[in-house]
């Protein structure tokens, strides 16, 4: 029996000189649509690209072992991996989901909502009551965001998939801001993890890719039978570049951590940002849960302007170093005003309730040098005047 290797290993090494053919390093890249029969009714391994594929197996495998599931389906999106653990519900099912979820998530649970394909419960999960309430309702799916995006509240994911499970509902996270390098939700409790490989686990912006990790390998089964026949599965260059991103995720979220750290703590002694959202920082409504089921706080920080979009607006222009614009995990440090951007799918009154105003700001932070980013930092509070 082989010895479990630590998640930076198999990170850095897996697959890694593997190649029969030639003796490869790096896993080749197999660009191929099909693959031949050795006969008739003698297929080999792999028959068609949209069913399976070398390199987007050895991805799956990879994301697989980093969080602790039976296996993954590697998708063309990171909705995509949403989209395809919702496909599994019936008409009637309830899924229960963060009313401060991702704009883009929000967007499709409602559109999947209208068009009768289940029913939708958006709840606070930091109010039990309301969270007790649609529990009781027997849903089939629980969907839970930690941190959430935009304003890094945090879930405890161990108690919440307790109580899932005793009200007979599967439990799907969302670990695309934190990865597996900081969070295992499947080691919590969770049934199936969702990641935009987009973001961190590529780590380059130059990929669009998601992923479902399973913990039962039926579900696995099920997961990759649904997107062969709906033809959801990510390409092979796409899974290639993933794969290489993820060789370096964990030096690389150690180092933007450690600069949202301190940008973060920067932000928190300025008179005119009214709130730091960032649970790294000891007052943090979460940072005790955090603590306890993270092993770090990782790169996704946002804050509130005093000034509103003005200020925002001032801001984003005078930073000199973040980029405006939407995504995120990249090696560059990037801003984003989430009412206008991540978050413009939901109607004014939604995002109200869900905490999102118009002076905040959310930021990415990257791979630069700490000094430049506290500078810029620095820059955009005094052009926004507050």
């Amino acid at each position: 029996m082989a010895t479990p290797r630590a998640p930076q290993t198999v990170a850095a090494v897996n697959g890694i000189a593997t190649d029969t053919s030639f003796g490869a390093v790096t896993p080749p890249i197999y660009l191929s649509s099909n693959f031949a029969f050795n006969g008739l009714e003698q297929p080999r391994a792999h028959e068609y690209t949209r069913t399976s594929n070398p390199g987007r197996d050895l991805l799956a495998d990879t994301l697989a072992q980093l969080e602790g599931g039976a296996g993954a389906v590697v998708t063309a999106s990171g909705m995509a991996a949403v989209d395809l653990v919702l496909a599994q519900l019936a008409s009637d099912d309830l899924v229960v989901a963060p009313h401060d979820c991702y704009g883009g998530t929000y967007r499709l649970l409602m559109a999947r909502r209208n068009k009768g394909q289940f029913r939708v419960a958006l709840v606070d999960f930091g109010d039990a009551d309301a969270l007790a309430a649609a529990l009781a309702d027997k849903p089939a799916l629980v969907l839970i965001e930690t941190p959430s995006n935009p304003l890094m509240r945090i879930v405890d994911v161990r108690a919440v998939a307790a109580r899932a499970h005793a009200a007979g509902a599967r439990v799907i996270v969302d670990n695309t801001f934190l990865s597996p390098a900081l969070q295992r939700p499947i080691l919590l409790g969770a049934d199936f993890v969702i990641h935009s490989t987009t973001k961190y686990l590529n780590g380059h912006s130059d990929v669009v890719g998601g992923a479902v990790i399973a913990a039962d390998k039926r579900d696995v089964e099920a997961l990759a039978a649904w997107a062969n026949i709906v033809g959801t599965s990510g390409a092979p260059f796409d899974a290639y570049l993933t794969l290489r991103g993820v060789r370096t995720l964990f030096p690389r979220i150690e180092r933007q951590q450690a600069s949202a750290a301190a940008i973060a703590t920067r932000l928190k002694g300025h008179a005119g940002v009214t709130a730091v959202h960032y649970p790294g920082l000891p007052d943090h409504p979460g940072h005790a849960v955090a603590k306890t089921q993270q092993t770090g706080f990782g790169a996704m920080l946002s804050f509130e302007l005093r000034g509103g979009v003005e200020a925002a607006r001032r801001f984003v222009g005078a930073t000199g170093i973040f980029i405006l614009a939407e995504s995120l995990g990249g090696v560059e440090s990037l801003v984003a005003h989430p009412s206008t951007m991540t978050h413009a799918s939901m109607d004014a009154e939604a995002r109200h309730a869900a905490g999102i105003h118009d002076g905040l700001l959310r930021l990415s932070v990257g791979l630069e040098a700490e000094a430049d980013l506290l500078a810029g930092v620095e820059r955009g509070l005094a052009a926004a005047g507050v």
